[in-house]
């Protein structure tokens, strides 16, 4: 029985010393999305900042001791970029105007005055937290160690993140969440999914404000 005892604990340092910086990440992401569930910091904008970008930078920086440029926030391939932000968002707006069309979705964001500028300052902060947080913090800080498999991995707490959204949307975060991830791993950035992202948030504003 000791020898079993002491084998499972040289076998638990090894896991825990061989994938470090792996653990790192996914706690932090996941203690990160509990937080922000349970202790909203103030104002929507600021909490998703603290907790999406704040948080996660401070791990790069002084734990990980890795550049937080390595994470996404480069220019990366700006061609494919830019092909892949046009196209993102040619289907996004296809997708939000037969959404749009949802009773529920319709219930859900109808609003009776949009102030826009003051709108779009604070979905750019918190669309710029959350693309971070997913496509930059969770996908780089695992594609090292999984590659491409990351993707699926940042995917599902994005998906699971969107409950309480009306049931169409959350389910298209599956696919949203498979996409962005895919173009920020493609791109090597952040910002052609911030882009898209950024863009259907306003559009769907836009239009149950009309």
């Amino acid at each position: 029985m000791i020898h079993a005892i002491q084998a499972e604990l040289r076998a638990m340092r090894d896991f825990l010393a061989g994938y470090s910086n792996e653990i790192v990440v996914v706690c932090v992401a996941a203690s990160s999305l509990v937080l922000m569930r349970y202790h909203p910091a103030g104002s929507w904008w600021l909490a998703n900042a603290l907790y999406f970008g704040a948080i996660p930078l401070f791990t790069i920086a002084a734990i990980l001791r890795r550049n937080p440029l390595d994470f996404g926030l480069r220019a990366g391939e700006a061609r494919l970029g830019a092909m892949h932000a046009a196209i993102g968002c040619a289907a996004a707006a296809a997708i939000v105007l037969v959404a749009s069309r949802m009773a529920p979705v319709g219930h859900f964001y109808a609003r009776e005055d949009l102030a826009l500028g003051p709108y779009v300052v604070r979905r750019i902060v918190i669309i710029a937290s959350l693309e971070f947080f997913f496509r930059g913090f969770l996908l780089f800080g695992l594609k090292k160690r999984f590659g491409a498999a990351a993707i699926l991995v940042q995917m599902m707490p994005f998906a699971i993140r969107h409950v309480g959204k009306p049931e169409a949307e959350a389910l298209g975060c599956v696919l949203s969440g498979l996409y962005l991830g895919y173009v920020s791993y493609r791109t090597n950035a952040v910002w052609p999914a911030f882009v898209i992202h950024l863009f259907a948030n306003v559009l769907n504003a836009v239009i149950h404000a009309a």
